[in-house]
């Protein structure tokens, strides 16, 4: 995924190392013994899905380690804030490269198909 910043080019990967690193931002307790799992991407995609801002710019920023030219936190809330024509397409855009990862894709898809159903089926009963 690419994006234009104040005419500079930023790269963003959705590949195995953002996976690692976006999953320690929230560990989850498995069972009684202690036992934990990573589960960051999980709690991200639910962010982007309900269109938190702040879960979009600490995906873009991880998204973009590892890159050249690099994206600092403000550059990102400056676009957000600033420059973001159309942020809801922003949100789109970066669930739609998440689903098309592979180390991602897993995740993303089933929860993006899960919300979109629960989101009809609110909408209907809303209706009645």
């Amino acid at each position: 995924m690419e994006l234009v910043i104040k005419d500079i080019v930023y790269k963003f990967n959705f590949g195995m190392g953002f996976l690692k690193a976006i999953n320690k931002e929230a560990k989850v307790e498995m069972d009684y013994s202690g036992n934990k799992k990573n589960m960051g991407l999980v709690y991200c995609v639910g962010g982007l899905l309900d269109k938190d801002v702040e879960d979009l710019a600490k995906v873009l920023e991880m998204a973009n380690k590892g890159q050249n030219p690099r994206l600092t936190s403000k550059a990102i809330e400056d676009y957000i804030d600033n420059e973001c024509e159309d942020i809801e397409a922003l949100f789109d855009t970066v669930l739609d490269f998440l689903e098309q990862s592979n180390a991602c894709k897993l995740i993303t898809k089933p929860l993006r198909e899960s919300w979109a159903k629960d989101r009809m089926e609110a909408e209907a009963e809303t209706k009645k």
